[in-house]
């Protein structure tokens, strides 16, 4: 068996890849999951990103799984005439809408009415992407009276973020709520929710999700100090955690952000529950054919960690060299997989007898050398948690017979899916997915593979781990 490549990547679609033709070529590169990005976009590009993708897929005989990011809750500064230059030492101030600036300061509003109750004297506030930062010196119920501690200039509709600060913003915004009704129609697979601080946040999308007939799975995001504090709870209520690095980074001191990572992917495979790493991974790519030394660090970092996805964003939606980038991460992968040690997770908690014949699996695959893992499935659990298990140099196979589970199964570390009919009759199932198997070059002729699957024996159905030659 050739090398097999396990970390999954995720591209952004944008102007620079959204054409059919482009996302032909991406697919064909070897990205597994394309993200709709809706801070800028319209239902009609949903639809047409997503009619063009199945019918790219198509042509390509390859297919990939859909996210859509909803944008979440943004405290945004309003609109000004011109750009208010601010320098340290200055004084200024931050109203709601509903009410007048005081006038004895350079004053702008903010779109969140509950910002003044929110904050404490002390607290820090950071404007556009935390290049200005500001301290709160007075306040009362509709305005927050500030000291500037490092100057810049505020344009409008800028962001603001409240490090430390726990924000009572509503997880899902009216637009959200539009946005997802819009992406389950075109049959999205994943959401990722921007902004999760507590695991009642991803309860309340599920509901959502619920009424409007979903069964896409849902990415938290992290990206705050809350996140970060409730991170277990979240994982635990989500189907899969983004580490969220751009407003992650600026919410929490900065050089701890590698720290926060690395508890976040091991937290998550603890857990069983797949990770994916974002934002700026190979940034300078967005203008630059090459990445930087240090990006190049950065996503062999994330493949060392083995997180079970790497995401573009710029660099595939604005980018001068989306399918540069895609290539990029592949050779990091490809160069660093190998060198990561392959002992099994072993933190994995496994409570019942079918999931601990898994670990059985994973550990028999690994010593035959050469071999695959073979499974069917209906619910996505048992391909979850063997790619949670990261039986390195194991290609895992994930059969099932169900549409949208078969694309939700293009996130697990290490999962390649197979749609495919299953027999009522479990052996005639396991034949065709050997065969099928062969006839895409994934397994040669005479390779032993582990098999988990049901057999009949005697009229009761029993779970059995089998080894299998391919004929």
């Amino acid at each position: 068996m050739s090398y097999y490549r396990h970390t999954k990547i995720i591209a952004t679609l944008g102007p620079a890849t959204e054409s059919k033709e482009m996302l032909a070529q991406l697919i064909t590169a070897g990205v597994d999951i394309l993200r709709l990005n809706m801070a800028h976009a319209s239902h009609q590009w949903v639809d047409d990103a997503m009619w063009f993708i199945r019918e790219a897929s198509d042509e390509v005989g390859r297919h990939v799984g859909v996210m859509m990011d909803v944008k979440g809750p943004e405290i945004r500064t309003g609109r000004v005439e011109k750009d208010i230059i601010v320098n340290t030492g200055d004084h200024f101030e931050i109203h709601i809408e509903a009410a007048e600036p005081t006038g004895d300061v350079a004053a702008v509003s903010v779109n969140y009415p509950g910002l003044p109750a929110d904050l404490n004297i002390g607290d820090t506030v950071l404007i556009d992407s935390g290049l200005i930062r500001m301290k709160v010196i007075d306040r009362d119920h509709q305005r927050v009276r500030l000291e500037v501690l490092t100057p810049g200039s505020i344009g409008s509709k800028r962001h603001i973020n409240l490090p430390g600060v726990f924000v009572k913003l509503p997880c899902l915004t009216e637009k959200d709520e539009a946005d997802l009704r819009a992406g389950v129609k075109a049959g999205i697979d994943f959401v990722a929710l921007s902004f999760v601080r507590q695991g009642s946040d991803i309860k309340q999308l599920r509901s959502f999700l619920d009424e409007l007939g979903s069964q896409a799975k849902i990415i938290a995001k992290i990206e705050d100090q809350a996140g970060v504090r409730n991170m277990q709870e979240i994982i635990a209520e989500a189907d899969g955690i983004m580490v969220a690095r751009g407003d992650l980074g600026i919410e929490i001191d900065y050089h701890r952000l590698p720290l926060v990572q690395t508890e976040m992917i091991a937290a998550c495979r603890d857990a069983g529950k797949p990770v994916i790493v974002a934002t700026h991974l190979l940034e300078t790519m967005i203008s630059s054919p090459m990445p930087t030394r240090a990006e190049i660090s950065d996503v062999s970092n994330a493949i060392r960690e083995q997180a079970d996805a790497v995401m573009l964003s710029g660099e595939t939606t604005i980018g001068k060299y989306p399918l540069e980038s895609v290539q990029v991460m592949k050779n990091i992968i490809e160069s660093i997989e190998p060198s990561v040690d392959g002992e099994i997770n072993q933190n994995l908690q496994l409570h019942e007898p079918k999931p601990k014949m898994l670990r059985s699996a994973a550990r028999l695959a690994q010593s035959l050398g050469d071999s695959a893992i073979i499974v069917f499935t209906r619910s996505g659990f048992l391909a979850y948690t063997l790619g949670a298990l990261r039986p390195r140099g194991v290609p895992i196979f994930a059969f099932t017979d169900i549409d949208s589970l078969f694309r939700q199964l293009l996130l697990p570390w290490g999962v390649e899916p197979f749609h495919m009919e299953f027999s009522e009759d479990p052996e005639e199932t396991i034949q065709n997915a050997l065969s099928l198997l062969c006839e895409r070059g994934w397994l040669k002729p005479g390779t032993t593979s582990v098999v988990i699957t049901n057999v009949l024996a005697r009229g009761v159905i029993i779970d059995s781990l089998q080894l299998r030659q391919v004929p």
